[in-house]
């Protein structure tokens, strides 16, 4: 099976211009910025509510918790908000006025007021990738991204895997995109 593409810095600017002239733009950012990011699958950003990202005082909360029924592992995640992540979520809390809706509401909405699916989650991901004009990516591009990143940063193995929500290191190892520009600067770090 063919794994989604890692987006390039070009490809992510091209992806969030498409989205900015977009209905539902600051949704829809909102939704890339939880999975690049965060690292979160559609399902768990389909599944979150208004209570798992906000605080009772309506700012955006420093962790996610991901319950265990929404996850693929079936056990419950933390997921860290990071300073950019925050400012994305801050800005389309503001944007919709989301602090106003209950806790139990849909963090993200479709045009029809419902929450999303993982599955229209995932079509809307294809769509705002196809607009954008970027071939083989889809909606686990986001999370290689996050994964990819970390790794290329020389966060440890073991705390990607864990950001990542797997059980097996082998499993995340998988999702980390090498290239030739990546191993020729690997390279030049030896004496």
């Amino acid at each position: 099976m063919r794994q989604a593409k890692v987006l390039t810095e070009t490809d992510f600017k091209a992806v969030l211009a498409a989205v900015g002239v977009m209905k539902h733009a600051a949704r829809n950012r909102a939704a890339l910025m939880l999975s690049h990011y965060a690292g979160m699958r559609v399902g768990e950003i389909a599944a979150l509510t208004v209570g798992d990202v906000l605080t009772s005082r309506g700012e955006v909360k420093e962790q996610i918790l991901l319950r265990a029924a929404t996850t693929k592992t079936g056990e419950a995640r933390t997921v860290f908000v990071g300073d950019r992540l925050r400012k994305e979520l801050e800005r389309y809390v503001t944007a919709l006025k989301m602090s106003a809706r209950p806790p139990e509401a849909p963090f993200l909405m479709t045009q029809k007021r419902t929450a999303f699916s993982g599955n229209t989650l995932c079509q809307l991901f294809a769509r705002l990738y196809a607009l954008a004009g970027i071939d083989g990516a889809s909606s686990h591009s986001g999370r290689r991204w996050f994964i990819t990143r970390l790794a290329h940063s020389g966060v440890s193995a073991k705390v990607i895997m864990t950001l990542a929500g797997h059980k097996h290191l082998t499993t995340t190892q998988r999702y980390i995109e090498v290239n030739d520009e990546m191993m020729r600067a690997a390279v030049r770090k030896l004496p």
